[in-house]
């Protein structure tokens, strides 16, 4: 499938998921050595502490148990999936931790979280919270699609007075916090000025910006991320750590914000509430803030202090977060408003009630980012390499490791102080004879060789796993499947020990990775990529086109061909100087080149027609859309030099 220019990195970064092949599940049980190691997890930690159950259910004022479909009739959120789950006892694929999470992410329905303050939950990826105000709802992170948010909000209504909609509030700049938009509030009436959209400053660029460049490489691992295409049940995706997974097929939307919070902290009544805005730049999100409320005693901590650990670094793909920010940012919170709120809710998972357990998750927390930035700093300067530390940290330091709500469910220590030390350091590792490494399909042939064959090494594998080493057969079968990928044999080993290491994962993502790894190398391909969204395309600026254009020039086919072009939005006044030099396309903002090879002029709504699949170029051209002046022909071939992204690309073969 092709992507036009500007809807490629957006719609598959922010979009749903692929339509996958679904074979018969071809997974295979636990082991007895992955048997025993999970068991073992029950006298590692304090199971006997059911607190969390009591509050992940506390305030239900409707059970959500049931489906959400789209205008198609298609099922978008369907909460029976995870029927399965009900069991107190964790089947031997499971790690009993995860399944521990995955049962309390599992309760779904609207929730009083404390007087005029509601939450639904379990119905998306995220939470959708409702504030009751003087003359109308206030809602804060209106989920990813407008099929859920609008499911949400009318089972509010079913148990609650109708009032309109008055406020949005955008928590963060990542999509399930705001892609249901338009399942809660019209437009018109936002136009109108009937309905006011909050966000932090920077929310419009971040929300569109974040993904777009290496959109299709993100979508790509998101997909493993998320273990969209595995199905759900006690051998496949159980949680995601922060929820239970994404919808699918839904529609994401946008509007834009009306007020921008932009100073550390400002105060505003909305509808007779008053909320004030924390802003957190930098933490879980680069656009971000915390809120408090006042006269209901209420703090807001957005995604900044889930019920687990999270990432410092995406494995989608992300900038490496700011450990040392972060847990500033937790510190302010706590003395801004650790000894007035009695209740604390986060935009996923479930609140915290009372000051003292608010004030100790947010150290805990805090001391929880610290130290993952602090330690990894302490340990490269004593010469240790990401791998090295990764091995050492193995627990949170004094009552941390035992305290639910940093068990790495969602981020890892493994991949947490990998990022610091990417942060600070950079990939390499200092050691010369990783300068330049050998790419995975010669470094496996080598490895094979070495090792006396295929059928040697298949054996090692084996051997390893027969022993319960799955890390090290994993390894071996990397190199044995890069190097001989129709290798079925090494194909189903290597699936067989990632099976295994998903079904030992605390972390929910992990799980999800190494699922869809093994679901893949048992060849389950995609089959079509995600569909744009008109409101993230139109939100996208005409220079993130240019920015895109550029990575998209393959400047292998451009050598050869200079060239200067001018491209003209005249519905924006906005003007580009494009350079083709060297294999390689530059742009200057808001000037032109005197003497272009050719001149594009055209609308913004244009580019959003094309980008969209409503029109295509040489359409455009012929009826008039599209002005081009000059060598067409030279500028048809710099077109014909842009490479088309597929997010299907191989990941665990060549």
């Amino acid at each position: 499938m092709r992507y036009s220019l500007v809807a490629l990195a957006i719609a598959i970064a922010l979009s749903s998921s692929p339509t996958w092949a679904t074979d018969a599940n071809p997974a295979k049980p636990a082991s007895a050595s992955t048997a025993a190691m999970n068991k073992d997890v029950l006298k590692q930690l304090p199971f006997q502490d059911r607190a969390d159950y009591e509050a992940a259910r506390r305030g239900l004022v409707a059970a959500f148990e049931g489906e959400i479909k789209n205008a198609d009739g298609k099922t978008v959120w369907n909460s029976h999936q995870y029927d399965f789950l009900k069991p107190d006892q964790a089947p031997d694929s499971v790690n009993p931790s995860l399944w521990r999470m995955a049962q309390l992410n599992a309760i779904a329905g609207l929730f009083q979280v404390s007087d005029k303050i509601y939450q639904l939950r379990g119905m998306d990826l995220a939470n959708m919270t409702i504030i009751e105000g003087d003359d109308g709802l206030i809602i804060i992170d209106p989920l990813y699609v407008t099929e859920t948010a609008k499911a949400g909000l009318e089972l509010y209504y079913q148990h609650r007075p109708r009032k309109p909609v008055v406020a949005v509030i955008y928590s963060h700049s990542h999509v399930d916090h705001f892609g249901g938009v338009r399942g809660v509030v019209d437009e018109a009436d936002v136009k109108a000025g009937k309905v006011r959209i909050y966000a932090p400053a920077g929310f419009m660029e971040h929300a569109i910006q974040e993904n777009v460049l290496a959109g299709a490489a993100m979508f790509r691992r998101g997909l493993f991320q998320s273990g969209g295409t595995v199905p759900s049940n006690e051998f496949g995706q159980v949680d995601t750590g922060i929820g239970k997974g994404a919808p699918v097929g839904g529609t994401i939307s946008l509007i834009a914000p009306t007020n921008l919070i932009a100073q550390a902290e400002e105060t505003h009544d909305i509808a007779g509430v008053q909320f004030v805005f924390q802003l957190t730049p930098g933490t879980e999100a680069p656009s971000e803030m915390n809120m408090y409320l006042p006269q209901m005693q209420a703090l807001c901590i957005s995604e900044n202090a889930v019920r687990a650990m999270h990432n410092l670094l995406t494995p989608r793909g992300a900038e490496v977060r700011d450990g040392k920010a972060w847990a500033q940012f937790l510190d302010d919170a706590l003395v801004r408003y650790g000894d007035k709120a009695q209740v604390m809710f986060a935009q996923h998972n479930w609140p915290t009630w009372g000051g003292e357990d608010i004030r100790t998750l947010l150290a805990d927390e805090r001391d929880m980012y610290a130290f993952i930035n602090n330690r990894t700093l302490n340990l490269l300067n004593q010469g240790m390499t990401p791998l090295e530390i990764a091995d050492a940290v193995k627990k949170l330091p004094g009552d941390l490791d035992q305290k639910w709500y940093t068990r790495g469910y969602y981020g890892t220590l493994s991949f947490n102080t990998r990022a610091v030390y990417q942060r600070y350091m950079g990939f390499y590792d200092g050691n010369p004879s990783n300068l330049d490494p050998l790419p995975p399909v010669d470094a496996g042939k080598h490895y094979v060789e070495a090792m006396g064959g295929a059928e040697k090494v298949l054996a090692q594998m084996r051997a390893a796993m027969d022993k319960g080493d799955y890390r090290w057969a994993a390894q071996l079968g990397n190199h044995l499947v890069f190097a001989e990928p129709d290798n079925k044999a090494a194909r189903e080993a290597q699936a067989d020990a990632l099976e295994q290491l998903a079904y030992r994962s605390e972390s929910a993502i992990w799980r999800n990775m190494y699922l869809t790894g093994a679901q893949e190398l048992r060849e389950i391909k995609p089959q079509q990529g995600a569909r744009a969204t008109a409101d993230l395309i139109r939100a996208a600026t005409p220079t993130m086109f240019m920015d895109l254009l550029a990575v998209r020039m393959d400047s292998d086919k451009a050598q050869g061909h200079d060239m200067t072009l001018n491209w003209n939005f005249d519905d924006l006044d906005q003007h580009f100087a494009l350079t083709l030099r060297n294999g390689v396309l530059t742009y200057r903002e808001n000037t032109s080149h005197a003497q272009p090879v050719a001149t594009v002029t055209m609308s913004k709504a244009v580019l959003d027609r094309i980008s969209l699949r409503q029109l295509d170029f040489p359409t455009a051209l012929k009826q008039g859309d599209i002005k081009l002046e000059g060598d067409a022909e030279r500028f048809k071939a710099m077109l014909g030099m842009l490479t088309s992204f597929q997010p299907t690309f191989n990941v665990v073969t060549p």
